[in-house]
């Protein structure tokens, strides 16, 4: 249980009414609405964070979700030995990825985000986050690790809707897998990574419709939990495909998205055969088998089966979609 009054205490406010939103807790306080999040990481990681947003502000990147700091300048409060931030609640609605002037606005703004995060050097006692030349590798060892998941699905005495379906549509997902890592290995992507060290830029690495709140005025971007030293196209390509899955692959919104992001800051030549890597690279499905096979999440197993059946069964656009993608951004493999 919480204690509300360490939360008062150690972050010097009134709370009025509390309650939960999402994840977070929505507050009101005598100094106005903030947002109350229990962070489920160590203290030198949120360092890492807490300076990846002062960073951005520092270089006129404002809208984001900044820490308050408690009464002994720090941007937590420890309660039962859980850590929590405070932040300010932005007001807004959620990006609308089907909606193209919404995902027109976000690209942009995450080419804005992009520049602001170069130079950033963190905190001394914080721990620094990068995945910076772990590409070859990540995809390598997800591959393989489809195999282990087969394996044990084969080993289950009565096998569910969701083990045939893994075991039949295998094939499919491996090969798009060692076609990714061909693609990155190909690719400038080492030489990118070393540029981008060089830089000390990051990532925010969970671009998505519910971190994006769009104000009256502005294009907010919150939730950085997960931000790291990582190479831009990575963003990207995450941020597209997040936007395609619920467009049917309609090529027409990754052409919005990398029009408005070269608006603002152009891509590379040599970048865009990183992107395509990323694309090829069959994450979700490696991500969803994950949490079956390895009980991360709890989910009936209706959902597992379901969410299953829709990756299937967009496989014939996803491929029309990569060979478009191919032609327009001058593709080779």
């Amino acid at each position: 249980m919480m204690r509300e009054f360490e939360i008062e205490r150690q972050f010097d406010i009134k709370i009025e009414s509390i309650k939960p939103n999402k994840g977070v807790y929505y507050l009101k306080t005598d100094k106005g609405e903030r947002c109350l999040k229990k962070i489920n990481y160590g203290v030198q990681k949120l360092l890492f964070v807490y300076g990846a947003k002062e960073h951005l502000i520092l270089n006129g990147f404002n809208n984001v979700d900044r820490y308050f700091l408690n009464i002994e300048e720090e941007p937590f409060a420890v309660v039962n030995e859980d850590l929590y931030t405070l932040s300010e609640w932005i007001n807004g609605r959620e990006c609308n990825f089907k909606d193209k002037n919404d995902v027109a606005l976000a690209a942009e703004k995450l080419a804005y985000m992009h520049r602001a995060t170069k130079g950033y050097e963190p905190p001394e006692n914080s721990k620094l986050k990068s995945d910076l030349e772990r590409w070859p590798h990540l995809m390598d060892k997800r591959i393989k690790s489809l195999d282990k998941m087969r394996a044990m699905g084969r080993k289950r005495g009565t096998k569910g809707a969701f083990d045939l379906n893994y075991i039949k549509s295998l094939q499919f997902y491996k090969d798009l897998g060692k076609r990714a890592t061909k693609v990155l290995g190909d690719s400038r992507y080492m030489d990118i990574c070393r540029s981008t060290e060089e830089e000390k830029s990051f990532c925010h690495h969970d671009y998505t419709y519910h971190n994006i709140i769009i104000t009256d005025d502005c294009v907010n971007v919150i939730d950085f939990d997960y931000c790291k030293r990582e190479v831009r196209a990575y963003d990207i390509a995450n941020f597209m495909t997040k936007v395609l899955k619920r467009v049917d692959w309609d090529i027409e919104y990754a052409k919005i998205i990398i029009d408005n992001y070269n608006k603002v800051d152009s891509l590379r030549e040599e970048e865009y055969k990183v992107i395509f890597a990323f694309l090829l690279f069959p994450q979700r499905f490696w991500r969803l088998s994950n949490r079956y096979y390895y009980n991360e999440v709890n989910w009936a197993q209706n959902t597992f089966g379901n969410k299953l059946d829709n990756l299937i069964s967009e496989q014939d656009i996803y491929m029309n979609f990569i060979e478009e993608f191919k032609e327009l951004y001058n593709q080779v493999e």
